[in-house]
């Protein structure tokens, strides 16, 4: 009988040692991270991706190969700002999709004689005005313009909706017609040449019938600003009157130097 009781004794030692090694396998991929949806480059060149659950800019740099910095620095994030589920990242310029992607709609000048665009029943028009922020106050003025060859993309946070365009010159924005009732998020590239000065994502709640307007500021840079100075009405460049006028002066002093050398010779 002792024996029968040690057997059935060491068979459940032998059950739970082999269920405690096989524990941990069966928790890790109970909770294994979800997969990372590797982005393609748009038709326009740029590579968005969208945050899935459990994603962090850890987890996405990573992957992605993009540097947390970098990470940060194109889509304006500060070290203590949290990426939410839904947020669409901005991770670089590559070439564009091949395949059966769309070919990118063509983006339509806006012209200030056009109807104004109403929002239709259940949805909602979403507009976006990139302009140039020339005196860095990130607040547009009238005289402001919209800068050129920027990128604007907004995105449902669930995927039901998502368009990206290029924005134009003039006074005028970009506006998103049609968009339905959702959580969204709307982001702006800067072209080349530009810095921010405002936040380039902004998280909005969208509800039919809404027509609403979204400014983000961007300044022309120093450097670039150097090689392109303004130019005033008649063609001439204030960079072109300070030349000549110290062109004048060094004039003037040549000048008074002969007539100061004349008077010092001997009659």
């Amino acid at each position: 009988m002792r024996k029968i009781t040690l057997s059935l004794v060491g068979f459940w030692l032998l059950l739970l040692i082999f269920s405690s090694i096989n524990a941990p396998a069966s928790m890790v991929s109970a909770f294994q991270m979800t997969p990372f949806l590797t982005p393609t480059p748009g038709p326009d060149g740029r590579i968005l991706y969208t945050v899935q659950p459990g994603d962090s800019l850890w987890r996405i740099s990573a992957v992605s190969g993009v540097s947390l910095d970098e990470l940060r620095l194109l889509n304006n994030l500060a070290s203590e700002d949290v990426i939410l589920e839904g947020q669409v990242l901005f991770l670089g310029l590559g070439g564009p999709s091949e395949g059966t992607a769309p070919a990118p709609e063509a983006t339509p000048t806006p012209t200030s004689s056009g109807p104004t665009p109403t929002a239709g029943p259940g949805t909602a028009i979403v507009c976006v005005l990139l302009f140039e922020d020339v005196n860095g106050d990130a607040l547009r003025q009238e005289t402001e313009m919209a800068v050129e060859g920027g990128a604007v993309s907004i995105s449902e946070r669930t995927g039901i909706f998502a368009e990206t365009a290029t924005t134009v010159s003039g006074e005028e924005p970009h506006c998103f017609e049609d968009v339905p009732q959702g959580d969204y998020n709307i982001s702006v590239a800067v072209p080349e040449g530009y810095n921010p000065t405002t936040r380039l994502n902004l998280a909005e709640e969208v509800v039919p019938g809404d027509e609403k307007t979204l400014n983000f500021g961007a300044q022309l840079s120093s450097q670039a600003a150097f090689d392109n100075p303004p130019v005033e009405e008649g063609g001439r460049s204030p960079l072109l009157g300070v030349i000549g006028f110290a062109l004048l002066l060094v004039g003037v002093g040549l000048g008074i130097f002969s007539i100061r050398m004349g008077k010092s010779k001997p009659v």
